[in-house]
């Protein structure tokens, strides 16, 4: 009977030590925190745009082009009131040296004709802007030093000498036409220079049209022009 009751206290005990020891165990573990993040769960990530560099020009900050581009042709010159050029003169017989008067006064004369060349005809005009027939040749000639009073195509016909054969086709001669009512210079044998009513000043052929018109040739000899077409 005591030794029953000797092994049931030392059961007790044993339980009560190993009570003790589980308990004083658990006190001495450490604790373990779980740290959790302040973002609500399954919520994206916030996007931060990264600064942009003011001195790059992107094509979004540009204006959106709207209009279509219209290329506009420039308004075409106003036509001249001249049409003729120079290009369409014959200078066969000046290039050739077959003039009437040297070489230096035959010169100034093609150029004030070339100068002159498809401005219109007005009866009675001298210039610059309007000519008719001898008032025409009184401007070249005057301006070529070959100077006369102006007058009409009768008038210079009676102050002129007439030439002859070959004379009257070298540059520089005149040729009457029309009953003494028109005249004109002569560029050499196939044509002359002349203020037209319909064409202004221009080159025509003595074939067809004037052929039947011609009056005669003379060479201005007035004062002082005799020593000038001694020239050679």
């Amino acid at each position: 009977m005591k030794f029953k009751k000797t092994f049931l206290a030392a059961v007790c005990m044993l339980l009560a030590a190993t009570v003790f020891d589980g308990t004083a165990m658990a006190q001495q573990r450490d604790r373990v925190v779980k740290t959790t993040s302040s973002q609500p769960t399954n919520q994206p990530p916030v996007y931060v745009p990264a600064p942009q560099d003011s001195s790059r020009t992107t094509s979004a900050s540009r204006p959106t082009l709207t209009n279509q581009i219209v290329v506009v042709n420039p308004a075409p010159a106003e036509k001249p009131l001249v049409k003729k050029t120079a290009a369409s003169m014959s200078t066969a017989g000046f290039a050739a040296g077959r003039t009437a008067y040297g070489s230096s006064i035959s010169a100034k004369i093609m150029a004030g004709i070339q100068a002159r060349y498809g401005i219109p005809y007005l009866y009675g005009s001298t210039g610059p802007n309007r000519y008719d027939c001898s008032g025409f040749v009184w401007s070249v000639f005057n301006e070529a030093g070959v100077p006369f009073t102006r007058a009409s195509a009768r008038s210079l016909w009676s102050m002129s000498e007439e030439v002859y054969g070959d004379d009257r086709f070298k540059f520089g001669t005149l040729v009457f036409l029309n009953g003494l009512g028109h005249m004109g210079i002569v560029a050499d044998e196939n044509g002359f220079y002349h203020a037209s009513s319909s064409k202004g000043i221009t080159y025509s052929p003595f074939k067809g049209y004037w052929s039947s018109r011609i009056v005669g040739f003379r060479k201005l000899n007035p004062q002082g022009v005799s020593a000038v077409s001694s020239e050679k």
